[in-house]
């Protein structure tokens, strides 16, 4: 319940939708405005307008396109890429807005780890597509951007109902992420290294 939770409980639940956003933010607001509509959880006032029907039709219906438009080889990146200026400012707005009660301060401290972990989930989301992309077949992008729905639908309802668990879960993809993130650089360097060490041999 988002009004009732605990400081600790409520950061949780801030990362969960955060990662969630990052991944799709127009399903994690349609989730989100559907369980409030229905009484599975309550929003906070800041994010009331969210179980509005005309928000919840306009996420569905972005959402919709998303689905589409996401499964298309290139068009996704470029998709992706578009999205890198709303997904992000979004998980912090509405990580801004879940936390109306604590202080301003706080409020600007959970709209960062947002901000941060929306980062994360988007840039581990747009490396994924772009080295599969490149494969001739269209079965392995479209089975990524299904599983990604499915993730952004079920942690967003996981984290109303069980806010550690769903945290526990995107904490650990995002360490995952940053990892590979990480060893990708690191072989990059390495082969950069080999390289010139070929051409000044």
């Amino acid at each position: 319940m988002l009004n009732l939770l605990n400081l600790p409980e409520l950061f949780a639940l801030v990362a969960a939708i955060a990662f969630a956003a990052g991944l799709n933010l127009y399903a994690t607001t349609a989730a989100l405005g559907l369980l409030a509509r229905f009484g599975h959880v309550p929003l906070p006032p800041a994010l009331q307008l969210l179980q509005t029907w005309p928000i919840i039709a306009a996420s569905t219906l972005l959402f919709v396109i998303e689905f589409f438009a996401d499964k298309i080889p290139a068009f996704d990146l470029i998709w992706s890429a578009l999205h890198t200026f709303v997904r992000i400012p979004a998980a912090a707005l509405l990580a801004y807005g879940a936390t109306h009660q604590l202080t301003p301060a706080q409020q600007l401290l959970a709209a960062a780890l947002g901000a941060a972990i929306a980062l994360a989930a988007h840039g581990g989301k747009t490396a994924l597509r772009a080295g599969v992309t490149p494969s001739p077949e269209p079965f392995s992008n479209i089975s990524l951007s299904l599983a990604e729905d499915a993730l952004a639908i079920s942690l967003t309802w996981l984290a109303t109902s069980h806010p550690y668990a769903a945290a526990t879960i995107a904490l650990v993809l995002v360490a995952v992420i940053v990892l590979l993130a990480r060893v990708v650089i690191r072989a990059l360097r390495a082969l950069f290294r080999g390289a010139e060490k070929e051409l000044a041999g």
